[in-house]
């Protein structure tokens, strides 16, 4: 059975006021975690993610690093469970 979490007064305000950011998040802008670092991202023109995609025999896709329109300072990972 996993452990019960308390979270304190604090822990519950700030979980409150990103639920209401994103009631308010436009489809326009995406977040992206690289390496600890929290990237407001913008949407292409098309509407699309903007990511890179190589054209060599394996392609690979990757956040374009030009639509990047700010940073967040709150500690974050993109890895998997």
């Amino acid at each position: 059975m996993p452990k019960e979490i308390i979270l304190t007064d604090e822990e519950v305000k700030a979980i409150r006021a990103l639920k209401r950011a994103a009631k308010i998040w436009p489809d326009t802008l995406w977040l992206f975690s690289a390496s600890g670092s929290l990237c407001v991202m913008r949407n292409k023109e098309d509407g699309n993610r903007a990511c890179l995609i190589d054209g060599g025999l394996h392609p690979s896709e990757g956040v374009d690093p030009d639509y990047i329109v700010d940073n967040i300072d709150i500690e974050n990972d993109g890895g998997d469970w």
